[in-house]
């Protein structure tokens, strides 16, 4: 079962942006415009995203209220106000404070790790098994089974490498991997994807000048195979 989050923002193009992003993380998203029936749907989920400008009762009192109710919920805050008073009171009932503009990797790490403070994302879920890794989809975790080892890998590695196991066994054009992680076109001749690929594999692989993990198909592009 997916970890659900949910989402509290009026703005209809932030909130679209946000919500896919995260659901292409394999979480379930609880999007609400405004604070209203917000202490109900925070019931059965793992975390709270506020924004702070919101129709009616804005995001202070809701988040307030919201962690009256359900104290266990980590709330994570998001704001275009960057005054230090804003946000410490924010930070009065929040666990968390990201202004914007933000990049999606920040927001995701940012949600990963009040998730693990909460003991949200321990999980016994099977581990799907990768030559020497252990990767524990739900929990965002991966393990080299040689040294007992968890691997931790930068948020735009995890994006990459959770991409391309998404599309398991399927090769993926440069395009399509630097499309989907960077929500931009991609420009001919970018090596920003080749780089990251290397740090990736310096991570993952036994041995990374033989990768087996992350394989390159030569002239189109990289694939994981299924194991």
């Amino acid at each position: 079962m997916k970890t659900k989050l949910l989402y509290i923002e009026d703005d209809t193009e932030i909130a679209t942006w946000v919500r896919a992003d995260l659901e292409e993380r394999g979480y379930e998203v609880v999007w609400l415009g405004s604070g209203e029936g917000a202490a109900e749907a925070a019931g059965d989920c793992s975390l709270i995203i506020l924004d702070v400008m919101l129709p009616g009762l804005d995001g202070f009192t809701v988040g307030q209220r919201l962690k009256k109710e359900h104290p266990s919920v980590p709330i994570v805050m998001l704001s275009a106000r960057t005054s230090i008073d804003d946000k410490l009171h924010g930070l009065d009932f929040a666990d968390d404070y990201v202004t914007k503009p933000f990049h999606p990797d920040e927001l995701a790490a940012r949600i990963e790790v009040q998730l693990r403070k909460a003991g949200t994302t321990v999980s016994s879920d099977a581990a799907l098994k990768l030559d020497h890794l252990s990767i524990y989809e739900k929990d965002n975790r991966i393990v080299n089974e040689e040294t007992g080892e968890e691997i931790i890998l930068s948020g735009k590695q995890f994006h990459i490498f959770g991409y391309l196991l998404r599309h398991m066994g399927m090769i993926r054009t440069k395009e399509q991997i630097y499309e989907a992680v960077w929500n931009e076109p991609y420009l001919d001749g970018d090596k920003t994807l080749m780089v990251h690929i290397r740090h990736l594999r310096e991570k993952l692989e036994l041995d990374p000048a033989n990768p087996s993990v992350i394989q390159t198909v030569r002239g189109v592009g990289y694939r994981v195979k299924k194991p």
